[in-house]
């Protein structure tokens, strides 16, 4: 009886089968200490990825362009309608990039955790794709236009430019620029800004369906699982070692 004691003091106050016994024992916790740590890189990456916010700043610079564009074209002539000066679409398109910078700066999250996070998401998806529409339209608009000036016969009357299509009809209809001394300024000038905005406004709308792309891809996660899968297999790797 007296040699059964020491033996079993040893095996419990042994120091090999200790440590193997809290072995196991101690990795558990370290991989819940290291679970956060896995979660903030993931949330580093997902706010650190700066193609949505490269989307909104070409959004708001595309549209200060198109409406410095639109009021310069306004600014030739008094009797330019509306709809040959799109400096609409440049407001609209920044008014979005204006809600796209402060989601994406302030209080943007892949994963919705709260009903405002996801109706931000939703409102700038839905301005984003009014965007393309109205630059769809001002491309349209200024297309029709610059069409109409490339067959134009121009001259000055009145202190206006009065322009007509080629036709043997003598009742054909004909075209006043008010406010304008020499119609160089419509022929040439005002042609240019009209290419100028086809441009813009083309860009504009690529870049308008582009911020739709990114934000529905972004509800359904689909940049960041090739993320959350390297996490995971590395998690699993960890437990094969151990």
């Amino acid at each position: 009886m007296g040699r059964e004691r020491p033996g079993r003091g040893a095996r419990s106050q042994g120091g090999p089968p200790a440590a193997d016994a809290a072995g196991p024992d101690d990795m558990g916790p370290k991989r819940g200490a290291g679970a956060p740590k896995e979660s903030g890189e993931e949330a580093r990456t997902c706010c650190g990825c700066r193609f949505p916010l490269l989307l909104a700043l070409l959004q708001l610079a595309l549209g200060i362009a198109v409406t410095v564009v639109g009021f310069l074209m306004a600014g030739i002539s008094s009797s330019l309608l509306v709809r040959d000066t799109p400096f609409w679409a440049g407001i609209i398109v920044c008014l979005v990039a204006y809600l796209g910078l402060f989601m994406l700066c302030v209080s943007y999250q892949v994963d919705e955790r709260t009903c405002i996070q996801f109706a931000m998401k939703l409102l700038y998806f839905v301005l984003s794709a009014l965007g393309l529409t109205v630059c769809v339209l001002a491309v349209a608009f200024a297309a029709h236009h610059y069409a109409q000036l490339a067959q134009f016969t121009c001259g000055t009357a009145f202190d206006s430019c009065q322009c007509k299509l080629p036709s043997s009809e003598p009742l054909s209809r004909t075209f006043v620029y008010r406010d304008v001394t020499d119609c160089t300024s419509i022929t040439g000038t005002f042609k240019l800004f009209l290419l100028i905005q086809m441009i813009l406004n083309l860009v504009c709308g690529l870049v308008c369906l582009l911020a739709c792309f990114v934000m529905w891809k972004h509800r359904y996660q689909v940049f960041y699982v090739g993320v959350r899968m390297c996490s995971g297999t590395a998690s699993e790797g960890q437990q094969q070692k151990v």
